[in-house]
């Protein structure tokens, strides 16, 4: 009894003691949401769904839903993209607080032949170089206005 008493001490002294998968430092996060910022710039689609993690959030916070894994994601920024003829996120401010990269920038693109800009604020956390949770702040109205729509295309997601 005693040898397997100390046997179980010694397994679980070695799996503490045992290296775990590294988390990111704040230059991989900030590497990895800077090769998000050019996926959308160079309107590489492909890498932008493959820089989420499978079980990635992607979340509009006026609206009352996050979307939800990878094929979600993809799906929802596809259904937009496919109008995109130009996007630049042009980045004011970029840094990591507590872990987390916030991103100041203006999304300056032409949607449907129209040209339009909104400020936004992302807010993105990053694990094993993936983005695990992005949230994006931002004047509704005055995005779709920009997008020269004549009423949201997310009607049935708003937050009431």
């Amino acid at each position: 009894m005693r040898q397997r008493i100390l046997a179980a001490i010694g397994v679980i002294l070695l799996t503490a003691a045992a290296p775990s998968v590294a988390a990111d430092t704040d230059a991989q996060k900030l590497a990895t949401v800077q090769k998000m910022i050019e996926a959308w710039n160079t309107r590489n689609w492909q890498q932008v769904y493959e820089l989420f993690a499978e079980d990635g959030v992607l979340e509009s916070m006026m609206l009352p839903e996050p979307t939800v894994g990878r094929e979600a994601i993809s799906k929802r920024i596809g259904a937009l993209a496919k109008d995109i003829s130009r996007i630049e996120l042009r980045i004011r401010h970029m840094g990591v607080a507590d872990g987390v990269v916030f991103i100041e920038r203006v999304d300056d693109f032409v949607y449907r032949g129209k040209h339009g800009a909104v400020p936004v604020v992302g807010v993105v956390e990053v694990e094993q170089g993936r983005v695990k949770a992005w949230r994006e702040y931002y004047d509704r109205e005055q995005m779709i206005e920009a997008m020269g729509l004549k009423e949201d295309f997310d009607a049935t997601r708003r937050r009431q």
